[in-house]
């Protein structure tokens, strides 16, 4: 948690920096520091809420005197007409964290919304909906918020915190036996303890894989469902399953059915739409 609040401090520190610069002179000019006044966060489109939290921040940063009255919390699902927040106090100081609020909270519900409904899609079945580390520069860690708050599962948060074995780690380390024990001894010389997952691009990587153990999970990469189904039955359980690879939400289902325990989809964070809200006067 609290590596996680540096990020997002430096990340709002940043935003504002890119956003007013030297001064806001358009409410500078025409605003008087001692105005006071009241704005809304107006929701015009149905999805699900995700920023709250990380706006209140945003507001406290800017200005402590700000007073937010919060009415829906993060997860609830919205519709046009609702006010999740009301916030009061210094004009000035509701003006220049607008856009910056704004910004925030429509991308992250856009990401719970997609996120809520791939998770739907997958109801009934054991699979969870992962992201990816397909994120907007700088913001990964509020898309990965977002993606928690719409019912999806974080997958590793960045290149720090797990051993991921890909196809191209595998070329370039000359094979499946020499990536993975490179990666064990590696772990084991500097004191980490990771959890390892290896990517499978057949059926024959698959068995190298079974024969040699040593990993948590193994990712079967642009397997058809008849082929994941097959590679389901061989792990019979052994070790965590994912889906990965061209996977959308008309497939989703039909990759969950095999048994997986997991289908990682980068358009959760990649592809998203902000969710269409606005911040009012009053």
């Amino acid at each position: 948690m609290e590596k996680e609040k540096e990020l997002i401090d430096r990340l709002i520190d940043l935003a504002f920096a890119e956003d007013i610069g030297d001064g806001d002179h358009t409410t500078l000019s025409c605003i008087p520091p001692t105005a006071m006044g009241k704005s809304r966060l107006l929701i015009k489109e149905a999805g699900v809420l995700a920023g709250i939290e990380v706006a209140k921040e945003v507001f406290r940063r800017f200005d402590a005197t700000l007073q937010v009255t919060v009415y829906m919390q993060d997860g609830a699902r919205v519709k046009p007409g609702d006010v999740p927040m009301v916030v009061a106090g210094k004009v000035q100081s509701l003006l220049q964290t607008e856009r910056l609020m704004l910004n925030i909270m429509q991308r992250m519900s856009g990401i719970a919304t997609m996120t809520r409904r791939y998770a739907d899609r997958l109801e009934g079945t054991h699979t969870r909906v992962l992201d990816t580390r397909k994120t907007t520069p700088g913001m990964r860690i509020l898309e990965k918020m977002a993606v928690k708050i719409g019912g999806g599962v974080n997958h590793r948060i960045g290149l720090f915190d797990m051993i991921l074995l890909k196809d191209n780690h595998v070329d370039f380390a000359g094979g499946i036996d020499k990536a993975i024990e490179r990666a064990k001894a590696y772990c084991k010389q500097h004191h980490k303890d990771l959890k390892m997952e290896i990517e499978v691009r057949n059926l024959d990587e698959l068995r190298q894989v079974l024969a040699l153990g040593g990993v948590d999970r193994i990712m079967f990469d642009n397997f058809t469902p008849e082929l994941t189904r097959q590679a389901v039955a061989m792990v019979g359980g052994r070790y965590e399953t994912e889906s990965s690879g061209g996977i959308t939400y008309d497939t989703l289902r039909d990759y969950a059915e095999c048994g997986v325990d997991f289908i990682s989809v980068g358009a959760l964070t990649h592809s998203v739409k902000g969710l269409d809200m606005s911040f009012k006067a009053c």
